[in-house]
């Protein structure tokens, strides 16, 4: 398997903030690989070290097994899309797209030619005398993204591209730029803030914070299994307890909450008792009105606050007997829950397998 991008032990520091700190890992050929964090995580700085924007203060980048050290943006085979597609509003789409090749020194009949063969391969046959403004935000996306492809880059480096557009159109172009990497085979390298970009379109993300990856890893794998409290709670909605163990093994153990419950749930080793605990558990892994023959449910009562009609993303926001805790439970598409309505109490179940917990967040330094 060949390596396209390979990150070893990277670090960058600005004076005594520590931006980048010590990351490595390997992108294969054509893979959509994405690094997923919330903003001032480091993850620009890090694209942009690759890119040959900022130069790393420790570690080293390769590209197909060369050294990237000290190599100017415009040597590295590499390209970088942005935010703003900075589209040259003044050409046409074939001219916007010849613009790298033409700075390159390629002959009129190669220019031509790569440039009929990238529209036909992002779909857009026939738009290359159209302006940039006759096109919609999703044309005008994969025309700054053939702009790249056209020069051929060993690793696409784009960095949260789909910010500007609207929601729906950032739905569509999820789909879009899955498909066109794909058919393309290029190496994508993503950076996004956006959950759900990272989790549809990438073979593996890594999950960056404070500078430092927590988990690199398949999108199934990040939401089913994080090995992070801040994975936890940064892919997907999670509903979260605070309490102690009261025994454990090294796969499962009992939590007594400190709103009163108490809870059996996986462990990701085994805990003392008496540790202090944080508990994590999806709104889609509760059971409304379990089946009472399932006994091996942990089982709690909860008051509805409110109905989240979003279709079939349709959740209540509930609290337990007694307690504040807003809680996030799923609502299923069968609309069998049609008549719960707003103060109702109601009871809910979940599998063991399906929370986890970690040990207490402060305690994590």
């Amino acid at each position: 398997m060949q390596i396209d991008l390979s990150v070893r032990n990277v670090t960058k520091k600005f004076k005594d903030f520590i931006a980048v700190d010590n990351v490595s890992f390997e992108v294969p050929d054509g893979q959509f690989f994405s690094i997923l964090g919330p903003s001032g995580c480091g993850k620009t700085t890090l694209l942009r070290m690759i890119a040959g924007l900022t130069e790393p203060t420790e570690g080293s980048i390769e590209i197909r097994g060369q050294s990237m050290l000290g190599i100017p943006p415009n040597k590295r085979p590499v390209n970088l899309i942005f935010q703003h597609l900075a589209l040259f509003p003044m050409m046409n789409v074939a001219e916007n797209i010849a613009f790298g090749l033409k700075r390159r020194g390629d002959s009129k009949a190669v220019i031509n030619e790569k440039v009929t063969t990238i529209l036909e391969r992002v779909e857009m046959i026939g738009f290359g005398d159209k302006k940039v403004d006759q096109l919609s935000g999703g044309q005008q996306q994969r025309v700054a993204i053939a702009r790249c492809l056209v020069l051929e880059p060993t690793v696409l480096l784009l960095d949260e591209p789909l910010g500007a557009l609207d929601l729906k159109l950032r739905e569509q172009m999820k789909v879009e730029l899955k498909k066109l990497q794909a058919k393309v085979g290029t190496t994508f390298v993503y950076i996004t803030h956006d959950q759900s970009e990272a989790l549809v379109m990438s073979d593996h993300v890594a999950v960056m914070n404070k500078g430092v990856y927590e988990q690199i890893d398949t999108p199934q794998n990040l939401y089913s299994d994080p090995q992070t409290p801040f994975v936890a709670q940064f892919v997907g909605d999670n509903n979260e307890w605070s309490g102690r163990i009261r025994q454990s093994d090294d796969t499962r153990a009992e939590v007594q909450t400190t709103e009163g419950p108490v809870f059996r749930t996986k462990v990701p080793e085994k805990m003392p008792a008496g540790a202090e605990v944080d508990l994590f558990l999806r709104p889609e892994a509760m059971l409304i009105q379990p089946d009472p023959s399932l006994t091996d449910l942990n089982r709690f009562e909860v008051i509805v606050k409110d109905i989240l009609f979003d279709g079939a993303n349709s959740r209540l926001l509930a609290h337990p007997l007694d307690a504040e805790t807003e809680l996030l439970i799923a609502l299923p598409q069968t609309r069998q829950f049609d008549y719960i309505q707003k103060a109702d109490k109601i009871e809910i179940g979940w599998d063991e397998q399906s929370g986890i917990c970690f040990p207490r967040k402060e305690n994590q330094d």
